[in-house]
């Protein structure tokens, strides 16, 4: 498909749907929680906003944008942590959560355009100081490394694969303790990890497989996959309301997308959907209004030599706008 094509499409789609709630894009333009790349140069992640944004995904939202500045990326360990770029993630975190707190208290729905999985501490932040609790975390991996899994004193942590670790409050104080929060960003009881594709080998255990001993709820690529996304879908939405969770953060880590439909990410793999079935999996979740907001993140525009995914992926992040209550005429 041509970008003049998709763009046609997204516009019709924008005309069609009549979207009355306001959008704001968040650029975070981070590689922080990630390592250096083979050639040991920063990760291109930071320039996902940018790829996608040029596609012309706020004109076709008709969205306000924000950009948060393109943090230094710390090849040595910076003091007093274990984890890779620690202290810059926390500053970065508590701007990227003034962004989402204030997009919130505008009545806006915030879409947070990443940068890499540590972005999710700086989302889940913001929308609790807004009142929001609860967190869909949709990713191919359930990056859930923690002091308690791995030895600290062999490597440096990277907070991409220890989001959902430190956002449940395992890990160190300084991406788990957050001003005026008492406990973790979330309860692990009020998330469900939807997509992890290597809990069926027996590398999982010896990796971050503790999780499966923890009140998170889980539902694999491979059980994803069986019984459909849209099923998947609803079955999360009736977790919500069990849960009572109305306004939840939607975390899409785009490796949930099988390698042959998007390669450009830190780790690509199979099992995973196809762009039709991510739609069809975030569509039914925004619908049913008790989504506050959604990140996207580790599109990675090095590994995509004329960007040609970026298109793609703008219309699933248009699309799921698409789907926000009273985006259609009444």
């Amino acid at each position: 498909m041509t970008e003049s094509t998709a763009s046609s499409d997204l516009q019709a789609e924008r005309s069609s749907t009549g979207l009355v709630r306001p959008i704001e894009l968040i650029a975070a333009p981070s590689s922080l929680g990630l390592k250096p790349n083979g050639a040991g140069r920063e990760p291109a992640t930071w320039r996902g906003p940018n790829a996608l944004l040029a596609t012309g995904l706020a004109a076709r939202l008709g969205a306000r944008v924000a950009w948060l500045p393109h943090p230094a990326y710390a090849f040595e360990p910076q003091p007093g942590t274990r984890i890779r770029n620690g202290v810059s993630i926390r500053a970065f975190s508590l701007e990227l959560a003034a962004h989402v707190a204030g997009a919130l208290a505008r009545g806006a729905f915030p879409i947070v355009l990443g940068g890499d999985c540590s972005i999710l501490l700086g989302c889940l932040l913001g929308n609790r100081r807004a009142g929001g609790s609860g967190l869909v975390h949709v990713d191919g991996h359930s990056d859930f490394f923690h002091p308690g899994n791995y030895d600290t004193s062999t490597r440096l942590g990277s907070a991409a694969g220890m989001d959902l670790a430190l956002a449940t409050g395992r890990g160190e104080p300084l991406l788990t303790c957050w001003p005026d929060l008492d406990g973790p960003l979330v309860d692990d009881r009020d998330v469900c990890q939807v997509g992890e594709r290597d809990a069926e080998t027996a590398e999982f255990e010896a990796a971050y497989g503790d999780i499966v001993r923890t009140a998170i709820t889980q539902t694999t690529i491979q059980q994803l996959l069986a019984r459909g996304p849209a099923a998947v879908a609803r079955e999360l939405v009736d977790w919500l309301h069990r849960r009572a969770l109305r306004r939840v953060w939607l975390h899409v880590d785009l490796d949930v997308l099988d390698q042959s439909q998007l390669p450009a990410v830190d780790s690509p793999g199979s099992p995973g959907l196809d762009f039709d079935g991510l739609d069809a999996l975030l569509g039914p979740l925004v619908a049913s209004g008790r989504v506050a907001g959604i990140d996207f993140t580790i599109y990675d525009p090095g590994l995509d030599p004329g960007l040609t995914h970026a298109d793609r992926i703008a219309r699933s992040v248009a699309r799921s706008a698409a789907a926000l209550p009273g985006a259609r005429s009444r």
